[in-house]
């Protein structure tokens, strides 16, 4: 699979919360960050995503540009849903990833920390 399948299974993986087809294409000893922050394991990263499923419905991703890199993957997106109240989020994320061997084996994530308000209220 090249970079850019990858990149769009990953989403797809989060987008349909399928925790078992994310694990497939991540390596086991999977590094992931937001915004700079601690490092999370593949099980937290999974383990979030699954929250973050739960807090809001129609979680969706909008507005996707995916380049490959040499190493892996940059993708730009709005992380859409409705939270709680009714609102809508509209999230801009950017996602960079490194591959190893066929898997992704490192995510950085940045976003727009404001516009998350009302999904880390949602989390809480």
């Amino acid at each position: 699979m090249d970079n850019l399948m990858l990149c769009e299974s990953l989403f797809r993986a989060f987008t349909t919360a399928d925790p078992d087809l994310a694990r497939t294409l991540c390596q086991p000893d999977l590094r992931a960050r937001q915004n700079g922050g601690p490092w999370m394991d593949l099980d937290a990263l999974l383990t979030f995503s699954a929250a973050v499923s739960a807090a809001v419905t129609d979680f969706h991703y909008e507005n996707p540009v995916r380049s490959a890199t040499a190493d892996g993957f940059v993708e730009e997106h709005d992380v859409c849903a409705t939270l709680p109240d009714g609102s809508a989020l509209r999230l801009p994320a950017c996602v960079v990833a490194r591959v190893r061997d066929g898997r992704i084996a490192e995510l950085r994530e940045y976003l727009d920390s404001r516009a998350a308000t009302g999904l880390l209220k949602a989390l809480a």
